[in-house]
């Protein structure tokens, strides 16, 4: 949810004393219309905490962590399950990883994997630490319709608030869905250097290959649905000339 105007200028005032909202936008790259819409409307997003925090040398989670909504954040230091890490691997790394183990001459050093978010890390990591009946916790938790919800996924995002919400209700660490949105970085939300390739290289070939299998399937089916979508658009438009 977006942040309480005065509450973020208290912040504010810590992170960068005595200097100006110019200097602070242009440092931070925020726009000044931005910065200053948000503050009439007294609801600050944070994605604007996230830049200035960067722009000033803060860690983005522990600053979101000084504001009430997020305070959990500052104590939450669970290490993110394989599943996790995984699901914030793309597609592409994972088809990378099964040539790669599958080659004649045997597994070689590919590229890095790219980092997180990708095309569907956020469905990926809902489903990663999902029980079968954590979309029903959220949604009671927070009062966001199961539907709304499902719709955030569909388009791979999700509000921070809800992010962190997911998070709690399945038990994890409270920073993973944050990573998965784009708001913060691995490295930001603590997660140790490699640990996604690491996770990766403890999938055995089957499980490796399987989950390949699965990202396939699934891309498939949105391709398809897209090529439909597209095609309907198409006819529309010839009805209409």
């Amino acid at each position: 949810m977006p942040l309480p105007a005065k509450a973020f200028q208290r912040w504010l005032s810590g992170v960068a004393p005595d200097t100006s909202t110019a200097d602070i936008c242009r440092v931070s790259g925020v726009k000044r219309t931005t910065l200053a819409q948000q503050l009439v409307r007294g609801k600050v997003a944070e994605t604007t905490v996230v830049s200035i925090s960067r722009a000033y040398n803060v860690n983005p989670v522990a600053a979101l962590a000084t504001f009430e909504p997020y305070s959990d954040l500052a104590g939450s230091s669970t290490f993110p399950t394989d599943k996790e890490l995984v699901s914030q691997i793309a597609t592409v790394d994972l088809l990378r990883a099964v040539i790669g183990r599958t080659a004649p001459e045997g597994p070689a050093g590919g590229p890095e994997l790219s980092p997180p978010p990708h095309a569907t890390s956020v469905k990926n990591w809902v489903d990663a630490i999902d029980d079968g009946e954590l979309r029903h916790r959220v949604s009671a938790a927070t009062g966001v319709a199961p539907q709304n919800y499902s719709a955030q996924l569909s388009a791979n995002r999700l509000a921070p608030e809800l992010a962190v919400a997911t998070s709690r209700a399945a038990g994890v660490g409270l920073a993973g869905g944050l990573v998965a949105t784009g708001l913060v970085t691995e490295t930001e939300a603590g997660w140790p250097p490699g640990a996604r390739q690491a996770a990766l290289d403890r999938l055995s070939d089957g499980d490796l290959a399987a989950l390949a299998g699965e990202r396939l399937q699934a891309l498939g089916k949105t391709l398809r649905r897209q090529e439909q979508d597209q095609e309907q658009t198409e006819r529309i438009w010839e009805n209409l000339v």
